[in-house]
């Protein structure tokens, strides 16, 4: 089964509807703004429950991983600043960058966090968290332009503003990967 990071794992397994939605709320209130929580369920409806609260709460359901009777499900606590204009001024769209990602001299980096990119994301992304990318910032090239992708751009602003200022030729990544229609790859079954 995959691992995925979490902040913070709610045992709701056993709880009827509406308790798994009731507890999850309850603990998004204590996670700070981009901790991901790892809801354990046993209730079937909870998968749809789990979407429909995150959406209509503006926070961010990332899946469900399926493991015998027990649902896991992860959602990502919102930032408030997922929808800030961003300040960095070269950008691209989503459709550049399905046309760029496989050339020789092009990486797409994905600042998300790893349960965001482990659901759904570009073929052949490099995953660095924007929290970790003054620590591995060694792991990048130089030599190739990188393509800075998150969810909407906020945090891919804010590690194109880091990456620029230590050398690299980046371009941000517009809107993201809440808007990306072309394939995506996943590291979860």
């Amino acid at each position: 089964m995959q691992t995925i990071k979490t902040d913070f794992v709610l045992d709701a397994k056993g709880l009827a509807c509406p308790m798994p939605i009731v507890r999850t709320k309850k603990t998004m209130k204590t996670l700070e703004p981009g901790q991901v929580l790892e809801v354990q369920a046993t209730d079937k409806g909870s998968k749809a429950d789990l979407r429909a609260w995150a959406e209509s709460t503006g926070n961010q359901y990332l899946g469900t991983l399926e493991e015998g009777d027990v649902l896991r499900h992860y959602v990502r606590k919102s930032s408030g600043s997922d929808q800030e204009a961003p300040a960095f001024a070269d950008t691209v769209d989503n459709e550049t960058v399905e046309a760029k990602r496989t050339e020789s001299d092009a990486l797409v980096l994905d600042v998300r966090e790893t349960a965001e990119y482990a659901f759904a994301h570009v073929p052949g992304a490099v995953n660095i968290p924007l929290g970790e990318l003054e620590s591995r910032i060694s792991e990048l090239d130089t030599n190739k332009t990188i393509y800075v992708v998150c969810r909407t751009g906020s945090r891919s602003d804010l590690a194109c503003q880091k990456l620029s200022a230590n050398g690299f030729n980046v371009k941000n990544v517009l809107p993201g990967m809440s808007s990306w229609t072309f394939e995506t790859a996943s590291t979860v079954n």
